[in-house]
């Protein structure tokens, strides 16, 4: 199993727009999330053993924190040609089966992934409520195979931060997981210097 390292892109960045397809056929965009006092953008998918070791989780951070006024967004920018268990028809099951809440989003061009500075599966990105980015990292130290209870600490306390109108600590661990699959000859550069762990 490749584990690649999120490049925790600049705490202070604004949150790239985006807008694309939900699993329910309508488009989600970043200007409908603008009113909540946090938001929480996640680059997953449906094969990656990483996502699939927090999932149950991760629909329960999400159902918790939702409740709380928190925007929550899954988005998947895996190349389906390549992968195709990550393919939409797919991503309508797997929001199904796990009982995610939350929009979950197909970046076909993988034009978002790339504003993210996205490099693995997950990648976790919170911002506040200005839609400034004060969290970037890991949900919690769980691994697959690892033995750590699924808990999302680490974004639970950022995001309880966040509420409370506190400020998060800097040092960040970041998210460990698949590298995201990008299409033949779109790997962008700065995915080269994340460095493949």
């Amino acid at each position: 199993m490749v584990k690649t390292a999120s490049t925790m892109l600049p705490l202070g960045t604004k949150a790239p727009d985006f807008s694309l397809v939900n699993v329910d056929g309508k488009t989600v965009m970043l200007s409908q999330l603008r009113d909540a006092p946090a938001l929480v953008v996640i680059l997953m998918c449906n094969h990656c053993p990483f996502v699939k070791t927090i999932s149950a989780g991760l629909a329960s951070f999400a159902k918790e924190y939702q409740a709380k006024g928190v925007a929550v967004v899954g988005i998947n920018s895996n190349d389906v040609s390549t992968h195709p268990e990550d393919s939409p028809e797919r991503m309508v099951h797997e929001a199904e089966a796990k009982g995610y809440t939350f929009p979950y989003l197909f970046d076909e061009t993988q034009e978002v992934a790339q504003a993210y500075r996205a490099a693995c599966t997950p990648d976790f990105y919170l911002f506040d409520g200005q839609q400034m980015l004060v969290y970037r990292g890991q949900f919690d130290s769980s691994r697959p195979g690892s033995g750590i209870p699924v808990t999302g600490e680490d974004l639970r306390k950022a995001a309880d931060a966040v509420l409370a109108g506190q400020p998060v600590p800097e040092e960040q661990i970041p998210s460990i997981g698949c590298n995201i699959k990008w299409k033949a000859g779109a790997e962008p550069e700065y995915f080269n210097s994340t460095g493949i762990l």
